[in-house]
């Protein structure tokens, strides 16, 4: 005989289950056995394991104190250099007025390290000339000669007087004598105190060039947004940035001057603490303030610049003071903690399943269990892909699916109970109700998920750990109620355990209240006032029906009763 149809639906939703515990759990092995960057462990947040502190100070203008406004402006834009999702559990706090104090689980990486650190105004300047960052040359001789200390009666005003940002009028003899001996591997220079309105010399971040730059001709504050993507035309991986309204009115006359210009003039260098991150040559006239930065990027190179871009435009500039590793606030011991107060939740939910629901509560086991390992994988592959650590917030968060993932259950048991009560076959209860429960469910995830994202969006970043927890649960909750609940009762519905409505099943009609008996058969009335235990048992079944009628039902069952009370009385 052909497999019912509900049979085949139930087969395929689980294969569908597996198969993308499969993927996830392939995902993951990918990233520990060949790119080395993911583990088997979900990685830990900073109260839980420890990490790295770096202590910022703000370097104001002429000695001058940086203002609160500025110092929480700075503490923002950094925050979101290093974690921007808010889900790396980052902490970020001011000290001593004019210090910025960073804590980062983990070690920290040099990436991470750089991002911090360099932290001065991103600045966007024209490329005036360019060059191998050599401090010597070959003479005449064939030997190698250092170039001479620029010679301090040299001329160091521009003449004419520059009229633009591009005007080769600010290279003056001093200022290109001073190029040739710029050593960028010299930690004695600082480019980043140069004044705004002068001429800069610097190198790229890599030390692969260096450059003479002109006057600063917009700053970060006017870059938007800016983020990665792919190319549609080439297929590579670009920068594309978003300008603000008088930013992209200034790029828009930028771009057509330097349009027409011959490298490396036609080139604009993006300047943040004074290093050169990128120096795109200008190939189009953009005015609608949406350039796009085109090379040899990958995905995390192209990440990282527009990261930089982005989050470049900080009020101050910092110096580091002191960078050491810290130990954990609450440690293994308040981890564990939290793991057993998970495992006693899940333990009281067993027993309630299990006493209330009888062999039906291993379904409920078995859905928490299986919910359990997709959840685990999952935070496994975002610690790779997200820098998602879990903190004790985090813990609270899944706690706290705990109940919510019981509830499902309870509401979809519960509505299969009533569909048995009414006198529906096991096999055809588990369909209908899986039919009105799932709206309840679905509605109530709903809220659920819609109450983590407001609470991520707008609590403070030691929160956020909580609300993305319980919102990435909550999400998974509904996949295995789609994938696994409702499929597994469809094919235990279908055995003789279930679908004969043994007493222990959690699906007896006879325990319910109903007067099914299983396999479509009902039983005949029997008399009210009989004393057999069968009678017995009928009267306590019928008692149970009545208790569970709604009033608008006890109200039709006494108007029935009076009819039938005035029908004898005629008689």
């Amino acid at each position: 005989m052909a497999t019912s149809t509900p049979v085949r639906h139930a087969w395929r939703a689980l294969i569908g289950l597996i198969s993308i515990t499969a993927v996830l759990f392939g995902i993951n092995a990918l990233g520990v056995y060949a790119f080395g960057k993911s583990s088997w462990l979900p990685e830990l947040a900073l109260d839980l394991q420890g990490g790295t502190q770096i202590i910022l100070e703000a370097q104001g203008e002429a000695g001058a104190q940086p203002t609160p406004e500025q110092m929480e402006q700075a503490v923002s834009i950094i925050r979101q250099r290093v974690d921007a999702s808010g889900i790396g559990e980052t902490d970020i706090t001011t000290q001593a007025r004019n210090q910025i104090v960073v804590q980062l689980p983990g070690q920290a990486d040099e990436e991470t390290r750089d991002r911090i650190e360099r932290s001065a105004q991103m600045q966007l300047r024209a490329v005036l000339f360019t060059g191998a960052p050599a401090t010597s040359y070959v003479g005449e001789d064939g030997e190698e000669t250092p170039y001479p200390t620029p010679d301090p009666t040299l001329n160091a005003t521009p003449t004419p007087a520059p009229t633009g940002g591009s005007d080769l009028a600010w290279v003056t003899d001093a200022l290109y004598a001073e190029f040739l001996s710029y050593d960028c591997s010299d930690d004695a220079n600082q480019p980043a105190d140069e004044p705004a309105n002068q001429p800069l010399i610097t190198c790229e971040a890599d030390g692969s060039a260096k450059y003479i730059l002109g006057p600063v001709e917009l700053d970060g504050s006017a870059i938007d947004d800016a983020t990665n993507g792919i190319n549609s035309q080439n297929g590579q991986w670009a920068v594309n940035i978003v300008f603000d309204g008088d930013g992209a009115d200034t790029f828009g006359e930028i771009s057509q001057r330097l349009f027409n210009l011959s490298p490396p003039q036609n080139q604009f260098a993006f300047v943040l603490d004074g290093v050169v991150i990128s120096a795109p040559s200008m190939n189009a006239v953009i005015v609608d303030g949406k350039p796009q930065i085109t090379g040899n990027f990958d995905q995390e190179s192209s990440k990282v610049l527009a990261d930089q871009l982005k989050y470049g435009a900080l009020p101050l500039s910092f110096e580091v003071q002191s960078s050491n590793s810290i130990s954990a606030t609450l440690g293994s011991q308040q981890l564990m903690i939290g793991l057993v107060a998970g495992l006693i939740g899940l333990a009281l939910v067993a027993i309630y399943s299990l006493t209330v629901y009888r062999a039906l509560g291993f379904v409920i086991i078995a859905s928490l269990a299986v919910m359990g390992i997709l959840t685990y994988i999952t935070l496994c592959i975002l610690a790779w892909r997200m820098g998602f650590r879990l903190s004790l917030a985090g813990v609270a968060g899944l706690i706290v699916t705990i109940g919510f993932t019981a509830d499902s259950f309870i509401v979809y048991f519960e509505r299969i109970r009533d569909e048995l009560r009414d006198g529906k076959s096991i096999t055809s209860a588990v369909e209908d109700g899986w039919a009105r429960a799932k709206r309840t469910i679905y509605i109530s995830k709903s809220i659920n998920i819609l109450a983590a994202v407001v609470l991520y969006i707008l609590a403070d970043a030691t929160v956020k750990g909580f609300a993305f927890t319980l919102g990435l649960t909550t999400v998974i909750d509904i996949l295995i109620f789609i994938l696994f609940t409702h499929p597994v009762l469809q094919l235990l519905a279908r055995t003789k355990f279930f679908g004969d409505g043994h007493p222990l099943s959690g699906l007896d009609p006879r325990a319910l209240g109903a007067v099914y008996r299983g396999r479509a058969q009902f039983r005949a009335p029997v008399a009210a006032t009989g004393k057999t235990a069968a009678e017995r048992r009928t009267s306590r079944a019928r008692g149970e029906a009545e208790r569970r009628q709604t009033i608008a039902e006890r109200k039709l069952a006494q108007q029935s009763a009076d009819t039938r009370s005035a029908g004898e009385g005629n008689d």
